[in-house]
């Protein structure tokens, strides 16, 4: 666990509840969180921040735009960032035609926070 410390989550969630519990849990495991309730502010974080390790993204954002949306350019910027989607509707991501949408893990939700756990640890050993 001690080597997953210091690193930084940008959490893209736009259910407020949702954000909340994911930040909680984030820190409470020690990862520092950036949380963006849309699109907007999830480029502004990639724009701003030295540092990032990994996204997770809701899929359906509002505005029409996508968690992959979100990722694409993301990992243009940054090509050693770690993607995982949350996603009510898991099936969208992979019909997108992107290819990080069929590299990167897709948790459906609901889904458990060990499973989080887990899928955080996978990515990023």
């Amino acid at each position: 666990m001690n080597d997953l410390l210091h690193r930084t989550v940008l959490l893209v969630e736009d259910e407020p509840q949702i954000r909340a519990l994911l930040a909680d849990f984030l820190a409470d495991e020690g990862y520092e969180v950036m949380p963006a309730e849309n699109a907007e502010r999830a480029f502004e974080i990639l724009a701003s921040s030295p540092r990032l390790d990994l996204l997770i993204s809701d899929y359906r954002l509002p505005g029409g735009v996508s968690g992959v949306m979100i990722a694409e350019p993301a990992l243009k910027l940054r090509p050693d960032l770690k993607v995982i989607f949350i996603s009510g509707y898991p099936l969208e991501i992979y019909q997108s035609g992107s290819p990080i949408a069929h590299s990167a893990p897709v948790l459906a939700k609901p889904f458990s926070l060990d499973s989080l756990h887990r899928q955080i640890e996978r990515v990023l050993a």
